[in-house]
């Protein structure tokens, strides 16, 4: 059993370590510039779109308006306001300085309807839009949105 290699068989060895090495650089270059693509260059995921883009704030009593006929509306009333004002903590209050001007205008919007025009969803929505352009026209405050969330006529 002569060894025909003088160095007793090392060139494989030598040839396998080589061939690593090969194949890993281009891993590790793959690795190193994805990582750094998805770090820096890859584009942002968008925040979801808010459904309500504001704070909502319920206005501190219900209202209770005449209607014509006799009859009259109860109803609780928040609005959306962005941004949301500054509350102090444990307030009652809603924090909306012209509070008293918005309730002024709810109730003139609201005084002698006909029934009809609260218990109606589409002029119920007419009647809510003529709000939010009265406060917006008359307020300085960011109200985007007006909600009836109690209602009941009698």
């Amino acid at each position: 059993m002569s060894n025909s290699e003088p160095d007793g068989g090392k060139k494989p060895k030598a040839k396998k370590k080589s061939m690593k090495k090969l194949i890993m650089l281009p891993v590790l270059v793959l690795l190193v510039g994805g990582v750094g693509y998805k770090m820096f260059l890859a584009p942002k995921p968008k925040p979801p779109k808010m459904k309500v883009a504001g704070a909502v704030i319920a206005l501190d009593k219900e209202f209770i308006v005449n209607l014509t006929d006799g009859h009259y509306g109860k109803l609780s009333v928040a609005l959306v306001v962005n941004p949301a004002p500054k509350v102090a903590s444990g307030s009652t209050d809603s924090g909306l300085p012209e509070e008293p001007v918005i309730r002024s205008i709810i109730t003139d919007d609201l005084t002698g309807l006909a029934t009809d025009d609260l218990t109606d969803r589409t002029k119920r929505d007419t009647i809510i839009a003529t709000i939010l352009g009265d406060i917006k026209k008359k307020t300085d405050e960011k109200v985007t949105q007006v909600l009836f969330t109690d209602l009941a006529v009698q």
